[in-house]
């Protein structure tokens, strides 16, 4: 019997990923197994990002040079935020692409559902037919079994959708409404997690030992599972409870994306009990009336307060954020306040993007838009100065001791460090993918740290 082989490219957010783990996880359990690389796999999937317009370019052009990429007879799909957002437009733009499948369509449905005859067996075929009604929704993302992972940590989404109304954000359009899962799906995800196993590289998966939730709208998890005529706002947070739970299971547990409006005295007390006190927090910015153009909660001053509580309680409280430049209405003086809250608050880590007129959201018609160029020089302006505060924050570490996750042989991170968003630690090569070492820093550069063991 012939053996299929797959490659799945990820773009965009950590939430992209906990799909794109899923989509493996069903594509082994259909008979696949991972190819080496692009070049070399039947089936070449894109999980794309259509959160911005520089995202989905991104998208494009990685689908343009898998295409070029991939062998003679190879079926390129394509999937993910931009499949479900612009799935018709995908199909006759980019005639490269053998199938466009949004969230819930199998990515491997064999062709003989559209065409009623049978494949050579053990040569699962794709679906090419093009253009035309895509193919039905087969089954939940949110709860298709994970694979073990292959690094020691791993991301576990509690929720899709979102309720939000944020004027820049197309999300909810083709995301849909926040849907949270039970606290039970996740935990037992998480037991799965730190199972271990197989990865679906046939390797053997090293212990999980940090568990990152994320969602779109993380701080209102559960909120949504209220029973009919209560206020969904109001009593005990269910993140803080889940945020406990798992904590319970898991040497680190880490949350992202937090709406400020969220962060509660109790969610605060639940991060601060983990050990791992990081707050991602999206302000995207702190001018009062810009972020009521923006249909969002709150200023720089509330912001500023909240972080000072945080630090008062845990003095190793570490704060990254994003913010948009440009968005339409924004003043010299917004963008001066902006450059005022960085320069107090001290962020370890934060990014800027430049506004991106979504089609279909509050913002797209506003009035008083913000030239490109003018916006980039914002970005540029902020981008400069947060720099030199990352930098400074990241000295100050040295010759401290702290316990490093070691995510791979010579690479690793503190409690201070998100994966695959913030700085690392440089390690002797000699350290192992799942150890807990003690280390003392001994230089930073940029954004990363140098660290030697303590044992030695």
């Amino acid at each position: 019997m012939v053996e299929s082989r797959y490659w799945l490219q990820t773009l965009g957010c950590p939430k992209n990923q906990v799909d794109s783990d899923k989509l493996e996880g069903r594509l082994v359990g259909q008979g696949y197994r991972r190819a080496a690389d692009a070049s070399e796999a039947d089936l070449v999937v894109v999980n794309t990002c259509a959160f911005i317009e520089s995202a989905r370019q991104e998208s494009i052009d990685t689908v343009l040079e898998l295409a070029d990429l991939r062998r003679d007879g190879a079926r390129l799909v394509v999937t993910g935020c931009m499949a479900e957002r612009y799935g018709s437009e995908i199909s006759d733009a980019l005639p490269e692409v053998d199938l466009v499948a949004g969230f819930g369509v199998d990515v491997a449905e064999p062709v003989a559902v559209e065409l009623g005859r049978a494949e050579p067996a053990g040569v699962p075929v794709l679906l090419a037919r093009k253009p035309g009604p895509r193919p039905s929704r087969g089954f939940d993302l949110l709860e298709l079994a994970r694979p073990a992972s292959e690094v020691p940590w791993a991301y576990v989404k509690v929720a899709e959708g979102c309720d939000r109304i944020c004027g820049f954000c197309a999300i909810p359009s083709f995301r849909g409404k926040q849907r949270s899962r039970h606290v039970g799906e996740v935990m037992d995800e998480v037991a799965q997690l730190l199972t271990g196993g197989i990865t679906t590289a046939g390797q053997v998966a090293p212990p999980v030992r940090e568990i990152v939730l994320v969602a779109q709208d993380l701080a209102s998890y559960g909120r949504d599972r209220s029973r009919p005529g209560e206020r969904v706002r109001a009593g005990p947070s269910p993140l803080a409870a889940l945020t406990r739970a798992v904590s319970d299971r898991v040497e680190r547990t880490r949350l992202l994306y937090l709406y400020p409006s969220g962060l509660t005295d109790e969610l605060i007390e639940a991060v601060l009990a983990t050990g791992v006190p990081y707050f991602d927090l999206s302000l995207q910015h702190v001018s009062r009336p810009l972020l009521a153009r923006m249909r969002r909660w709150g200023d720089g001053e509330r912001f500023l307060r909240r972080i000072a509580d945080i630090r008062a309680a845990d003095a190793r409280a570490t704060f990254r954020s994003s913010f948009i430049l440009g968005y339409p209405g924004e003043t010299e003086r917004d963008h001066d306040l902006l450059l005022e809250f960085l320069a107090e608050a001290q962020l370890d880590w934060a990014g800027f993007f430049p506004f991106s007129k979504e089609a279909g959201t509050h913002a797209a018609d506003l009035p008083d838009q913000v030239p490109a160029p003018l916006a980039l020089e914002r970005l540029r302006e902020c981008t400069e100065l947060q720099d030199a505060i990352t930098a400074a924050k990241r000295d100050l570490l040295v010759g401290a001791t702290r316990q490093v996750l070691v995510d791979a042989p010579g690479r690793g991170r503190t409690i201070h460090e998100a994966p695959e968003i913030d700085g690392i630690v440089h390690l002797p090569d000699d350290t192992v993918a799942g150890e807990l070492i003690d280390v003392v820093i001994t230089t930073a550069v940029g954004p990363d740290l140098y660290a030697e063991r303590t044992d030695r």
